[in-house]
């Protein structure tokens, strides 16, 4: 797992630079992914425009910038997400500010399709599901993983499939207006959680 791990961390871009390769593909019409299509190319188009309206947009609280400061020591935060990915899109700038809290923190993005054997070390329920994000410590030992949807947002999910038996172009419109009205703070709930329970296995 370390040398796919390490593997990766070679091969990833920071933030700003995985919001260039998206635009620069654009640009030419195509998305990332080794699969091109209309459809895609116009997904990667939407979550552009979203994602650059979320990084003027987002806050984060007090209560998670408090809780980010406590990471003494350096963390990297690997993720794997592709441009088309509306979940991704949603997520990613929430992610970026919290990381941004705090120096220690290293955050790092890798296009799925170009690291499988990493993606299939971090499935969710047996499904390649972005984003994901896997904490590492300073020596890439894997600490937590997050993702692919806030725990609302998967709850939400959960609950729509166990209904309906799948989701369909509805729900995808309800999850969207979910996202619009909570502004990254379920991710933020999420992310606090997370450290404390990192905080709680070092006690």
């Amino acid at each position: 797992m370390k040398k796919i791990i390490k593997k990766s961390l070679e091969n990833s871009y920071t933030y700003n630079e995985f919001k260039m390769l998206v635009g620069n593909l654009l640009a030419e019409n195509k998305a990332t992914g080794h699969t091109q299509s209309e459809a895609l190319t116009n997904y990667s188009l939407l979550n552009d425009r979203r994602m650059k309206r979320l990084d003027k947009t987002i806050q984060i609280n007090a209560t998670t910038i408090a809780e980010i400061k406590k990471i003494n020591e350096p963390q990297t935060w690997l993720v794997l997400t592709e441009g088309w990915c509306g979940d991704a899109a949603q997520n990613l700038p929430v992610i970026h500010k919290i990381a941004a809290a705090n120096k220690q923190i290293n955050l790092q993005l890798v296009l799925r399709d170009d690291h499988e054997d990493l993606m299939n070390l971090f499935l969710t329920n047996g499904n390649q599901a972005i984003p994901k994000l896997i904490l590492l410590d300073k020596q890439n030992n894997v600490l937590q993983t997050w993702g692919p949807r806030p725990s609302t947002a998967t709850k939400m999910v959960a609950d729509y499939i166990a209904k309906h038996g799948a989701l369909d172009p509805e729900f995808k419109k309800d999850l969207q207006i979910w996202y619009n009205k909570n502004k990254g703070q379920n991710v933020q709930e999420d992310f606090v959680e997370l450290i404390k329970n990192l905080e709680k296995k070092d006690a």
